[in-house]
């Protein structure tokens, strides 16, 4: 799971950088701009337990886990910077996403924070698995530097996709607590996520002038592979009992990526259906 130091530019990145398109281009700047809190977050629920962990290649996952979450969160603070001077609300956005995850923090106990990360990795997971299959998915992202930063963050979140998992099962997680956190980040991840974005597009003043773009765009993000039948069934299997991560595996995508994006050697990950024992009803 390695730790890759990328340094991307953003400046010659236009301000409707996903195809041109009003609606979809908010919706990215929001999740950007949610990115790099929340990965602190999730840094800290594994930090939190690292401790408790007595199984030396989870331990290591771990440390690997962090390090690519803190290139995560570095790479997109730039980008959201460049989004915030083209006139997205990003540096809000980012605030907000802060209070939010440091109240969860402090009402939650180590255990659900943990498994509010471990939901929450399933989504990006499933976010990046239809990134990395799906050319019309990709194809959205015409900047370079911009495809570059999302398939990056993309592979990784495939290579690391059942470390938070694994360490909740780990330290005592349950399958009912892992469900029952999953249904309420599911409602408030895309509750928060529809309104940042409606308010995010509200204010940008070139929207409120072409009413019909802002529409054409909302039609053609429900046509889109971001929300389309398959990627709602690959989020729904998260609450299937006995779930876990690499019951998809995807040992060969990320061996393809790697050596797409980085030139190295296609090779197959160590034990991709590894599951670490642990938790109960």
């Amino acid at each position: 799971m390695p730790v890759r130091d990328v340094d991307l530019r953003f400046e010659e990145v236009p301000k409707y950088f996903v195809a041109g398109d009003i609606v979809m281009s908010h919706l990215f700047a929001v999740l950007s701009a949610t990115f790099p809190d929340g990965e602190e977050s999730f840094v800290r629920s594994v930090a939190a337990v690292r401790d408790r962990i007595d199984d030396d290649q989870l331990a290591e996952d771990v440390d690997g886990f962090v390090g690519q979450e803190s290139m995560h969160g570095r790479e997109h603070r730039a980008f959201n910077r460049h989004l915030a001077a083209l006139g997205y609300p990003t540096r809000r956005v980012e605030r907000y996403t802060e209070v939010a995850y440091r109240w969860f923090e402090r009402v939650a106990g180590p255990k659900v924070h943990l498994a509010a990360t471990a939901a929450l990795e399933h989504y990006t997971a499933t976010l990046a698995e239809l990134l990395l299959t799906d050319s019309d998915a990709r194809a959205v992202f015409e900047h370079d530097a911009v495809r570059r930063l999302f398939l990056w963050h993309a592979l990784e979140e495939s290579e690391h996709k059942a470390v938070a998992f694994d360490t909740f099962r780990h330290v005592g997680g349950t399958e009912r607590m892992r469900r029952i956190t999953m249904t309420a980040v599911h409602m408030d991840f895309l509750l928060e996520l529809v309104a940042m974005t409606a308010v995010s597009v509200a204010l940008d003043g070139n929207a409120r002038r072409h009413p019909t773009q802002v529409l054409r765009g909302l039609g053609r993000l429900l046509r889109s592979p971001f929300v389309s039948a398959g990627a709602v069934r690959q989020l729904a299997q998260y609450q299937r009992r006995g779930f876990h991560p690499n019951d998809r595996d995807t040992t060969g995508l990320v061996a393809t990526w790697r050596h797409r994006l980085f030139g190295a050697t296609p090779e197959a990950i160590t034990d991709p259906g590894r599951r670490v024992a642990g938790g109960s009803e």
